[in-house]
């Protein structure tokens, strides 16, 4: 199980995937949004969304798992 965590707080402005999408390395999954900019969060390796953590409005702090990925 690979834990994709938010590199940055921020609120959740927009989520990309969905449970059972395939993503690869560099694929953006979520849009975080912090001090009016939006910033994408990116896949870091191959792997099979079994898991959303974060919906759209949530908060995320740095380090938070918004993601969980299979390999």
């Amino acid at each position: 199980m690979i834990m994709l965590k938010s590199h940055m707080a921020g609120t959740v402005f927009k989520v990309l995937v969905q449970e059972g999408d395939e993503v690869q390395p560099g694929r953006e999954v979520f849009i975080l949004e912090s001090m009016k900019m939006e910033i994408p969060v990116t896949a870091e390796t191959n792997g099979r969304v079994c898991k959303v953590k974060a919906n759209v409005g949530d908060f995320v702090n740095e380090g938070d798992v918004v993601l969980e990925l299979d390999e």
